[in-house]
């Protein structure tokens, strides 16, 4: 009969098999867009496929940097902007909802959860007919403000929970000290939620770097195309090129894994700031 010790480090070792599956089965598809951007284009309608890179070229990723360079600069840009917007808007206003005494607090909360929740394909026809009368479509800072819908809402939200633990006492001395509201926003209360402001920036980057909907139905100049939309049009050109293909998938995909890992510590913080106390 098998001793408790021996038992336990059986479940271990099961759970971390059962975990290295998981994880293997979710990160193939990474690999292979890895592999195949690597493998010279008739290399991968071989059969059987090849698993590793043998013969590894860089013309894939050539052809991406010619053809999707301007897409990649572009989406930096608005999704930088839309870190901006999100952070200006959200903050004062997540602190506004969990220190202060306003009127109909709980139906503005109300109404930034209701927001999220509206399907973004209306909001999307709505902005389109907006930016046709006022002349925004193809325009970045139009495409930033129109993301900024999704990620405004949902940061005031997180920020409020956060903002919520920051002790009345220093918000007090501060104006003892003579700061003013917002003297005492941006030098101490903006410090010290940083977890939390790191956390709704980069999910406002991944937003908008990420989003499709509103970059294929607000823009159509290839000027201003970011880079969802850039790889679309690729594909629809180029469906038999997967070596460039899945090249300009890796490209698109670096920045948002580089600050993720970058950003991964201050995450599970701001994440759970809050989650304790009401």
């Amino acid at each position: 009969m098998s001793s408790p010790a021996a038992l336990r480090t059986a479940r271990r070792w099961s759970s971390t098999v059962i975990a290295l599956v998981i994880v293997g089965v979710l990160l193939f598809p990474l690999y292979w867009m890895v592999n195949a951007s690597l493998q010279p284009g008739q290399a991968l309608l071989s059969i059987p496929p090849k698993w590793f890179p043998t013969d590894p070229t860089l013309d894939g990723y050539r052809a991406a940097f010619d053809t999707q360079g301007r897409h990649l600069v572009i989406s930096l840009f608005v999704a930088c902007g839309n870190v901006l917007i999100t952070l200006a808007l959200a903050a004062p206003l997540a602190w506004s909802l969990a220190k202060f005494r306003l009127r109909r607090a709980a139906l503005l909360l109300f109404v930034l959860l209701i927001v999220q929740m509206v399907p973004g394909i209306v909001k999307a026809n709505s902005l389109f007919a907006l930016y046709s009368e006022i002349g925004m479509l193809n325009n970045t800072i139009g495409l930033m403000l129109a993301q900024s819908t999704l990620s405004v809402p949902f940061a005031a939200v997180l920020l409020r929970t956060q903002l919520r633990e920051i002790p009345t006492e220093v918000v007090e001395a501060a104006a003892l000290d003579g700061a003013g509201s917002w003297r005492t926003f941006l030098r101490i209360v903006v410090p010290m939620s940083r977890n939390g402001l790191i956390t709704a920036g980069l999910f406002a980057f991944l937003f908008s770097w990420a989003d499709f909907l509103f970059a294929i139905t607000l823009t159509s100049r290839d000027a201003v195309t970011p880079v969802t939309v850039g790889i679309y049009r690729f594909i629809g050109a180029n469906a038999t090129d997967w070596n460039a293909l899945m090249a300009s998938a890796v490209l698109a995909s670096i920045p948002a894994a580089v600050l993720l890992l970058i950003a991964q510590r201050y995450i599970a913080v701001g994440l759970t700031g809050g989650s304790v106390k009401d």
